[in-house]
């Protein structure tokens, strides 16, 4: 090993991590934070600062404390697992490296879902949400019969930027509009419906998909704010899905006031 090499590794291990985090030790408790300073490594990303704290829950005053709670699963952007509000932005922490944010690093649950404890927070309404918009493709026998019909390509590829929703939840924390006071199922959903329907199979139940979204808490508590396409880890066009279930359920409005068989889909 090199003289210089070896300064530069001294320099690294002397390097810290400076966190603030907002903890919660129940879901009725009041929420406080707590200061930690971990060891600089290369390439880290909020998990595996986490990972470290957790190892050594020591905080910022040399106290020993309870490990930090959080969710993760795949570690690679893929499941949604681990959102949280980091430097005051919802993201994934998975893929949120330590050298690209700013210090001290501060550290959130998601405050549009009951806290369950520090940084877990409980999602069930949005997937209460999914079932509501019957977010799957039935399978009513027709398997049987062989394939189902082809979709063209170029719907197909559209298609597919709108599959790579991870029900992260990142959106909804980012919309003004899921809060509360409404009971609005989120910007994810409504582009889950024009997913869903855009299949052929899964168009058989198009129509009871866009009543959905014409009830309460459905499109019509949209805001078009468009802080869920900006804050969408997987860059999914989730307002050109919103405009175009705007178009749709305007289109299902006519059908129920005029009857399906006076009008041309």
């Amino acid at each position: 090993m090199s003289e210089q090499t070896a300064v530069q590794e001294q320099q690294v291990a002397s390097k810290t991590v400076k966190f603030e985090i907002q903890r919660q030790d129940t879901p009725d408790s009041k929420p406080y934070w707590e200061s930690f300073s971990i060891p600089y490594r290369p390439n880290m990303n909020v998990i595996s600062a986490l990972m470290e704290i957790r190892r050594n829950p020591v905080n910022a005053d040399g106290k020993k404390t309870t490990p930090v709670n959080w969710d993760m699963n795949c570690l690679e952007e893929v499941c949604g697992a681990c959102s949280m509000v980091i430097n005051g932005r919802p993201r994934q922490s998975c893929t949120a490296l330590v050298d690209q944010l700013t210090q001290p690093i501060r550290l959130e649950p998601m405050r549009t879902f009951p806290v369950v404890r520090d940084l877990v927070v409980d999602r069930e309404f949005m997937f209460d949400s999914l079932k509501r918009i019957k977010a799957w493709i039935p399978i009513d026998g027709t398997y049987d019969l062989g394939e189902g019909p082809r979709m063209p390509e170029r719907k197909r590829q559209w298609t597919y930027e709108l599959s790579k929703c991870m029900t992260c939840g990142v959106c909804l924390e980012a919309c003004p509009n899921v809060n509360d006071k409404s009971n609005f199922i989120g910007p994810a959903l409504l582009s889950q419906v024009r997913l869903f329907n855009a299949h052929p199979t899964g168009a058989m139940n198009k129509d009871e998909r866009l009543q959905t979204i014409m009830s309460d808490g459905g499109i019509g508590e949209c805001g078009n704010s468009q802080n869920c396409v900006v804050a969408c880890p997987k860059g999914i066009p989730l307002t050109t899905s919103i405009a175009a279930m705007n178009r749709a359920t305007t289109v299902q409005m006519f059908k129920n006031f005029f009857g399906s068989d006076h009008m041309v889909d």
